[in-house]
């Protein structure tokens, strides 16, 4: 699978259909733009949440918005949040991730204002790209705050860009384009891989053997057909499309990095495993989950754990639920010692690499110059045509990416 998308440029050839409200130099779909864009401002895009109690149902609402599910099933969702008292943490993370970008670019002398916007709270998207536009900054390239692909973390951005394009009126004026997915980036590595060496080292000094010892790298399940269809149509990706290879590939390299540094570590296990499954029980979703998997894990000898939020870029919602307290709980009652890795979060390698996906698009920096640490990079800059579709909705309008 590496080795046949090693060279990303010869997956679909350059210029093949028109990228909808992009800059001009991106509109014309070529896989990585390698031509200087003069960008007047960075837009910040993320998922959002509720900040209080009153927040949390019509919150909800607004992630199944066209659904149709009663507030008595998002209630069931809702005791997440009402357990840590009907705030998610995610918009107080972005307000720090903003601030530590805004630092970053001054340190820098680059001169990109920072505008915040999200898909389902406020502050909201066509609030920024409102005041965006307003300021004069009509060029913007988005970091989302998601580094893989799939609908959910990719494509749904590139059309909320779209709608909020169009129903804001500023389709004509305003141009988006997307920094690459960032999954392989070392800025996002780093961290992981940082808290991987740190949890394996204390287990170690805690007596516990490197066979002993397994690293469960855990991301969000999303449905399998979804999951297929991740990622450029024509490539055979394997089980889970590229949502999971990506996935794969990263923990891979963080495993091959330790082991490398000191051979024992070559011993100690690690699985791909999911958690926050949200659909009903009749639709296959991505597995294994995370608590069957430490369930099982005393039998194979494992007596502990390093918990790797591999598919979370800060702690999210389903970071402090799903892994700190369920997880937690299921390594307690398993008698497995359990460590949960951090998030990038505000990490200065992670906020200087997203600075640098930004950079890389101003410069026009060639894609054989991009760094990354796995074969499968560096990611697309313009999403090919077709990729990470909707199973339920189909393809709607989406920015940054040429039209299915």
């Amino acid at each position: 699978m590496g080795e046949a998308h090693e060279n990303q440029a010869d997956v679909t050839p350059s210029g093949e259909g028109v990228v909808p409200f992009a800059s001009p130099e991106a509109a014309s779909g070529a896989p990585h733009v390698e031509i200087p864009v003069a960008y007047d401002a960075i837009l910040l895009a993320s998922f959002g949440g509720p900040e209080g109690q009153d927040d949390v149902i019509p919150f909800l609402r607004n992630v199944t918005r066209g659904r149709g599910i009663p507030d008595e099933r998002l209630e069931e969702v809702a005791h997440h949040y009402r357990h840590f008292g009907g705030v998610s943490p995610i918009n107080a993370q972005n307000r720090a991730l903003k601030a530590a970008l805004e630092d970053d670019l001054a340190r820098r002398g680059v001169d990109l204002p920072v505008y915040w916007g999200n898909r389902n709270w406020a502050p909201y998207l066509d609030e920024a790209v409102k005041d965006a536009a307003s300021a004069g900054d009509t060029k913007l390239i988005a970091i989302a705050t998601s580094a893989y692909s799939s609908f959910s973390s990719c494509r749904q951005y590139r059309e909320d860009f779209a709608r909020v394009l169009t129903e804001t009126g500023l389709g004509d004026t305003v141009t988006i384009d997307k920094v690459r997915q960032f999954f392989d980036h070392p800025g996002f590595v780093a961290p992981f891989e940082a808290g991987v060496r740190e949890a394996v080292a204390g287990f170690r000094a805690g007596g516990i053997a490197p066979g002993a010892i397994r690293v469960l790298f855990s991301t969000h399940s999303v449905p399998t057909a979804d999951a297929q269809r991740s990622g450029p149509r024509d490539v055979d990706w394997g089980e889970g499309g590229a949502y999971a290879a990506q996935h794969r590939a990263v923990a891979e390299r963080i495993m091959t990095a330790l082991a490398d540094e000191d051979a024992a570590l070559a011993d100690v296990g690690w699985e791909l495993v999911y958690q926050s499954r949200s659909g009903p029980a009749s639709q296959p979703w991505l597995e294994p989950d995370i608590n069957d998997v430490i369930e099982g894990l005393p039998d194979a000898g494992i007596q502990a754990i390093a918990i790797v939020p591999l598919g979370f870029v800060s702690d999210h919602m389903e970071v402090l639920w799903d892994l700190d307290t369920e997880a937690m709980e299921a390594a307690q009652e398993a008698g497995i010692r359990a460590v949960r890795t951090p998030t990038p979060g505000v990490d200065p390698a992670y906020v200087s690499g997203l600075i640098d996906l930004v950079l890389e698009r101003v410069a026009g920096t060639p894609a054989a110059e991009r760094p990354h640490e796995t074969p499968l990079g560096p990611w697309f800059d313009v999403c090919r045509p077709g990729c990470c579709e909707n199973v339920r909705a189909g393809f709607k309008p989406a920015a940054a990416g040429i039209a299915p």
